[in-house]
């Protein structure tokens, strides 16, 4: 089974979501990693940028296919990780200390349509 921290909430597109104050941190977990193979080139968007809750902020590459990445609330990016854009091979090795963007969230409410981590760990199970 793909490691799930506890503490974090979970989309079903598999990216992972932390909260400190009105601050998210957001990257792909563990299971989205694994299942995407080694991964060679991420794409994320700049400081400053406006997202939309569902909607993509970026793509991550694989060698076996290209996804797109969901932002899981509304908010306004603050930091991107640069280095995982510099060695995206870094969401192989850890996905969850290989954060992608920071957002300054507008709706804190957003954050009960995202699963837990029982209820993700189940989605995981039930999906793999």
């Amino acid at each position: 089974m793909s490691k799930i921290i506890e503490e974090f909430k979970y989309t079903e597109d598999h990216e992972w979501i932390s909260i400190e104050g009105d601050i998210a941190t957001i990257g792909i977990t563990d299971f989205a990693q694994s299942s995407l193979g080694d991964i060679v080139f991420v794409e994320l968007p700049e400081e400053g940028e406006k997202l939309e809750a569902t909607n993509s902020f970026g793509v991550v590459e694989s060698i076996k296919s290209v996804s797109d990445l969901y932002t899981p609330i509304t908010g306004t990016v603050t930091e991107k990780n640069s280095s995982v854009e510099d060695s995206p091979e870094s969401l192989n090795e850890d996905a969850y200390s290989s954060w992608l963007i920071k957002i300054k969230m507008e709706n804190i409410s957003e954050l009960e349509d995202l699963m837990d981590s029982t209820a993700y760990r189940e989605y995981c199970e039930a999906n793999s």
